[in-house]
């Protein structure tokens, strides 16, 4: 049975339910408050700011009616409704300090044994089918990549992908790239050179958080696509050697880019980045546009030299890559904060022609989310 318990002086309250207590503040529920003064109806956004709620706010009195918890606020004699199973999805009363590192559990790091289930769907399907597009996506969400394949044979398909769930991300290479061998290449990735795993534009800050490939032409041998999650390689680290693991999330590397004209790019971020309560949050790793490396002490120079090292040979280790050949009319997409790309050497003879372009992973998760909201309420809809 759900108890609800008022301590004195009603800075917060208490949900007790069995052996679980979750505690609440008074600041923090009267914020959350979802009543039209306080919060659009149209679009969820708060009407007041924080100046507009007093300070010295306290709980006066709380009373629990089925699944709806009553608040009433001192000194704005204010009474506000809140849903129970809203408050505990978001309570934020947790005494567990999680290892850094951690990730969320809608995230599932792999290695190469996911080649049994690689995420896959059909142009088609996803173009027609919500329940697709949203298992797709979820699929992208949950492992940092995805695959289309039946996609059409066209120029610029690519950007059809992008929009089943986004927009296209203009750069200094423009809206999309070519992706085939030329004379005297700006880049590395225009040649038919096998490339080492990596995040692209590690030099940009934001980078692009997606990067999409779409094959159009694919006769020359080899060429294979190859990824590894960036996020199982941190954990592996981690488990090996965590002063390796530390170093590279506490200190700054430096990557740069200034291969064509008119263009100097640089940033200043860790290999390993976390959020500040340890959450995994994002991988670059691209030996091509690493520059030297200044922000690390005399005294840890050795040791981070030694967890970079060690962090490229676990990346370049087979029993962490997923690879597959694309044919033309498919394409991949990759979580580039998190997800490593690999093409592997490809022979001078025959034809390889792939357009990339980027996009950002907010405009997938927002897709994903309205996926999520509208099968809710139908699902909802059809039970009553």
């Amino acid at each position: 049975m759900l108890e609800c318990i008022l301590n004195e002086d009603g800075v917060y309250l208490t949900l007790v339910e069995g052996e679980t207590r979750t505690r609440f503040h008074a600041i923090w529920l009267r914020d959350n408050a979802w009543d039209a003064a306080t919060r659009s109806a149209d679009n969820g956004q708060r009407l007041i700011a924080l100046r507009d709620i007093p300070q010295e706010t306290r709980i006066s009195a709380a009373t629990l009616t089925g699944a709806t918890l009553s608040v009433t606020f001192a000194p704005e004699d204010k009474t506000v409704d809140y849903d129970v199973s809203w408050l505990l999805q978001n309570a934020y009363d947790r005494t567990d300090a999680a290892q850094p590192g951690w990730t969320k559990s809608s995230v599932e790091t792999w290695d190469a044994e996911l080649m049994s289930r690689i995420p896959v769907a059909s142009f088609a399907s996803v173009s027609t089918d919500p329940a697709a597009l949203k298992t797709w996506l979820g699929q992208i969400a949950r492992f940092g990549f995805g695959k289309l394949a039946d996609g059409p044979i066209e120029d610029l398909a690519l950007m059809k992908v992008v929009d089943l769930f986004g927009y296209v991300r203009e750069t200094n290479y423009g809206r999309h790239f070519e992706v085939r061998t030329e004379v005297n290449p700006t880049n590395l990735a225009y040649t038919g050179l096998g490339l080492q795993a990596h995040t692209d534009n590690p030099y940009r800050d934001p980078v692009p958080t997606i990067q999409v490939l779409y094959c159009l032409e694919s006769s020359a041998a080899g060429g294979e696509n190859m990824v590894v999650d960036g996020f199982r390689v941190a954990e592996q680290l981690r488990s090996e050697n965590e002063d390796w693991f530390n170093v590279l999330a506490r200190h700054c590397a430096h990557f740069e880019y200034a291969g064509s004209d008119g263009v100097m790019l640089r940033s200043r971020r860790p290999m390993i980045e976390l959020a500040p309560d340890g959450e995994l949050i994002g991988v670059r790793f691209n030996n091509r546009s690493t520059a030297a490396i200044t922000d690390v002490p005399f005294d840890e120079m050795a040791t981070y030299y030694a967890a970079y090292r060690r962090m490229g040979e676990i990346i370049d280790d087979p029993a962490m890559e997923v690879s597959f050949r694309l044919e033309p009319g498919e394409s991949f997409l990759v979580d580039n904060r998190r997800v490593l790309h690999a093409r592997k050497g490809y022979a001078g003879t025959g034809t390889r022609w792939f357009q990339g372009c980027y996009a950002d992973m907010d405009s997938l998760n927002s897709k994903l989310a309205v996926l999520e909201a509208a099968e809710d309420a139908a699902q909802l809809e059809a039970a009553e």
